[in-house]
């Protein structure tokens, strides 16, 4: 009996160390990048934005190229942790692109984009994805997730990712900066992303410039004032910008009930999901507007739950769309029906003009 006692405690010890130290191996490795950050802009176009004229901007989370319509994620609820296989991301790619070019967007920000991942099987899906749009010939790629090797779900772990979001124009983008939101300072910064929005420049002909944000708030957090204090620091650097008599038209991924009461008006129940709250209307300065996608003649929501495959009562909500400053004309914003093929958003699109 003593020999099996001894062994059991051996056992026990050896597990304590391993979860010891791969407990300080992901602290350790944790990190953020510094506020302020210059990003690297590629490819050019000499061509400038045009005033009086209408433009589209196209925003599309393609999460990580591995949200077929049967997916389902382990931090939704659902079982699954990465794609299927590098064919299945390839695919997903494939049909969010085709998605995004139908679309004819000048203007393109994507969220979820993988540069290497254990998640995506190692493919680099920013390369990937913009080989197949050479007409938005200026990029900028902004990272917001590099984690290291996380053991979870034990049967399929997640792994180590390094993902952000890509700013793709038409028109040329004469700098970019990455700026660092505010997040989670305890234990669950380490499931949540370094998140960040980017700021990219591009000149209009009147001589202004079209400041273009890139954005992906929180959503997996036990605080719910981080996601206000993100989108309050977002909509101060928009204002400036709208002082300085630039453009400012911001689009992303929000994780906030954009229409305010989406379980309502697509008529699923929201009682189990409280991750999407509306934005206090208290937030939003004078001189900058939210856009919320919407036909009311066909509605479509942006983003769907993946706590299970997608049917049509599961919950959605619509959490993708844009802000733009005083000076932008909407002339209209909806959500482009995809029924959750690609990814479990759907792409969303603002036609805008920018005033002369």
């Amino acid at each position: 009996m003593r020999r099996i006692g001894k062994i059991l405690l051996s056992v026990l010890l050896v597990l304590v160390l391993l979860i010891g130290g791969y407990a300080a191996y992901v602290f350790l490795a944790y990190y953020r990048l510094e506020d302020n950050l210059t990003l690297t802009v590629e490819g050019s176009a000499a061509e400038e934005a045009p005033t009086g004229e209408s433009l589209r901007a196209v925003s599309y989370n393609v999460g990580f190229g591995a949200y077929s319509d049967d997916f389902t994620f382990f931090m939704d609820g659902g079982t699954e942790s990465r794609a299927r296989s590098a064919e299945a991301v390839y695919e997903n790619l494939d049909g969010a692109v085709e998605a995004v070019a139908t679309l004819e967007p000048d203007l393109l920000l994507l969220q979820e984009v993988d540069i290497d991942g254990t998640r995506s099987h190692h493919i680099n899906e920013y390369e990937y994805i913009c080989n197949q749009l050479p007409e938005l010939p200026c990029r900028v790629f902004s990272q917001n997730y590099d984690s290291p090797y996380l053991f979870w779900p034990l049967t399929e772990p997640h792994g180590a990712n390094r993902s952000g979001q890509v700013t793709a124009s038409h028109y040329g983008i004469t700098s970019a900066l990455r700026r660092s939101l505010p997040i989670e300072t305890g234990f669950m910064k380490l499931v949540d992303l370094d998140r960040c929005y980017s700021v990219s420049r591009i000149p209009v002909e009147n001589g202004r410039e079209l400041v273009l944000y890139n954005l992906h708030l929180s959503a997996y957090t036990s605080d719910g004032t981080i996601a206000e204090e993100q989108l309050q620091m977002l909509l101060g650097d928009m204002s400036g910008e709208y002082e300085k008599g630039n453009y400012a038209v911001a689009g992303g991924d929000f994780n906030k009930d954009l229409l305010g009461s989406s379980a309502e008006i697509f008529g699923v129940s929201g009682e189990d999901y409280t991750w999407a709250q509306p934005i206090p209307a208290e937030l939003i300065p004078d001189g900058l507007a939210v856009i919320a996608p919407f036909d009311e003649m066909d509605p479509v929501p942006s983003c769907r739950n993946a706590d299970r495959p997608y049917g049509p009562d599961d919950y959605v909500v619509t959490v993708d769309g844009f802000i733009v400053s005083g000076n932008v004309t909407v002339e209209g914003s909806a959500v482009a029906d995809t029924g959750f093929r690609w990814s479990d958003h759907n792409p969303v699109y603002l036609d805008l003009i920018l005033e002369p």
